[in-house]
């Protein structure tokens, strides 16, 4: 197979949510296969200055802009300065996403709705924006970071795991809208990987890492380079006929039930 189907050299990338974590790491490898980053952030532009000399110690060349993806507005004010001071946005991934662990019966109404509004309406929003100059080029990928909890219930995550169900769904619309433009929209579901947020919970004898590696057929949490390679097959022409789908980067959990806790 030709290499020239996984090329993405010159590729601008908008990947939302990239300062740090998975969102860095599908970025980090989109950059050291030729795109040239965007990188999104909406906590400080000290973390997007930090993590844009991250990239570029990696050979990635990047730019940063601070703007809070569930804002329209800022949305459309940051894709037009993008546009005009990188060039067209080639490749779109959603990343950025936050989750809130309480019991549904605990749970405040207006904490429901900031982690739907972050998971699922904002992937709306900025793909509403960024698909628009795709449409004029006849071509574009966009990718929307969903979940194992897009398939999986589990205690405390259920406005989660709700916005990340819809998430998948809203990925099937858009690809059943954009399709005949030569938008391709598909998502990556994460599986457990190892980041500096689930460092404190994957130590030998911890209940949680223990779990995570017995319930993994791998038998182990994910490198987060594991997402580059699906990240950049989603980019590139590799993946131009295939719409609509969610690719599970899981180390196999979905495809079991798991196993009896005295099988080896």
């Amino acid at each position: 197979m030709s290499q020239s189907l996984f090329d993405i050299n010159g590729k601008v990338a908008l990947v939302t949510g990239s300062t740090h974590g998975l969102g860095m790491a599908m970025a980090m490898g989109l950059g050291k296969a030729g795109a040239t980053i965007i990188v999104n952030g909406n906590s400080s532009q000290e973390k997007i200055d930090k993590a844009l000399e991250d990239y570029q110690k990696e050979g990635v060349r990047a730019f940063g802009y601070k703007f809070n993806v569930a804002d329209e507005q800022e949305v459309i004010d940051n894709i037009k300065k993008i546009e005009t001071e990188v060039g067209a946005i080639d490749i779109l991934i959603n990343n950025a996403g936050i989750i809130k662990r309480t019991p549904l019966m605990d749970m405040e109404v207006e904490d429901f709705k900031k982690v739907v509004e972050i998971d699922l309406i904002s992937p709306f929003i900025v793909s509403k924006h960024v698909v628009r100059g795709m449409i004029e080029r006849q071509e574009g990928k966009i990718i929307n970071i969903c979940s194992m909890m897009s398939e999986l219930g589990r205690n405390t995550v259920g406005a989660y795991a709700a916005a990340k169900g819809g998430l998948v769904m809203l990925t099937k619309n858009m690809a059943t809208e954009w399709a005949r433009f030569n938008i391709q929209v598909n998502g990556i579901g994460p599986g457990y990987f190892a980041t500096s947020q689930t460092a404190p919970i994957r130590v030998d004898g911890h209940p949680f890492n223990d779990f995570i590696v017995n319930r993994t057929p791998a038998a182990k949490w994910g490198d987060p380079n594991d997402l580059a390679g699906a990240a950049i097959f989603l980019s590139s022409k590799a993946s131009d006929f295939v719409n609509g789908h969610i690719l599970y980067v899981d180390g196999g959990i979905l495809a079991t039930i798991g196993k009896p806790s005295n099988e080896p």
